[in-house]
């Protein structure tokens, strides 16, 4: 099936620009699911020959979706159909684990690692003493090569043997070295990203995101990670299951 016979064709009586045609019927085809999440896009050039319009045009539309998250670009791949995750609150997961549960593939780039001696605030939501070794995280999170989240965790210098166990998956390593986490409080706010954030998560700065502060403890109680997330709010679903009281 092309992508005319998914969409429709473009209507000739129509005053509104080509390029507003070519997206109105892009995201009504997205919305009624008649282009599935992660579905890939036929080529600029391809689309642009089946409509009739020019490159510009096609390009001009995408454009449009991209920044309203219904679109995006994975370079040297093409244009795909957004899927917007849901993280569910009821289950202490990693990033990596609800990606390969939605049969999308997680990577992480890295900003920073680092080794080092415990920070006041670390020191007060960790529960160790002045002087105390941690490891720091601070990476972009990706699925299907799209950016998601802004991750910056750390973790206690017991928790894990060092700086290079930690590979696509935080909790995996800690898992490894027996101090996986079992339980978490989190914290969860509304916030717009600035520029900086919005140019590592290539969105518009501004654009709306979901802050999340959560902190992990052992089964002894010890708290084993704290981590403040950053993630958009184009992509992501939050949801909690409610039960009343009995």
């Amino acid at each position: 099936m092309n992508l005319a016979e998914k969409i429709g064709v473009l209507d000739d009586s129509v005053r509104a620009p080509l390029y507003q045609q070519m997206q109105d019927a892009l995201r009504r085809g997205i919305e009624a699911g008649a282009l599935k999440p992660q579905e890939a896009l036929p080529p600029e050039r391809d689309i642009a020959t089946e409509f009739g319009i020019s490159r510009i045009t096609v390009r001009k539309a995408i454009d449009g979706l991209v920044a309203d998250g219904m679109l995006t670009r994975r370079q040297g791949a093409g244009t795909f159909v957004g899927g917007r995750v849901e993280k569910q609150f009821s289950k202490l997961t990693s990033f990596s684990e609800d990606m390969a549960a939605r049969g999308r593939t997680a990577r992480s780039e890295w900003i920073a690692q680092t080794e080092g001696a415990v920070n006041s605030d670390e020191s007060l939501t960790l529960g160790l003493s002045p002087g105390s070794r941690v490891f720091r995280f601070h990476r972009i999170r990706y699925a299907d090569e799209q950016p998601m989240a802004l991750e910056y965790s750390t973790i206690p210098g017991f928790g894990l043997p060092g700086l290079d166990v930690v590979g696509v998956s935080l909790y995996a390593a800690l898992e490894a070295a027996g101090h996986r986490p079992v339980r978490a409080l989190q914290r969860l706010r509304a916030v717009l990203f600035n520029a900086e954030q919005a140019k590592l998560l290539d969105i518009q700065a501004g654009a709306p995101g979901l802050f999340i502060e959560r902190r992990g403890f052992l089964e002894d109680g010890r708290a084993i990670e704290t981590t403040h997330s950053w993630y958009r709010g184009d992509a992501y679903d939050f949801v909690a299951e409610l039960n009343a009281l009995a």
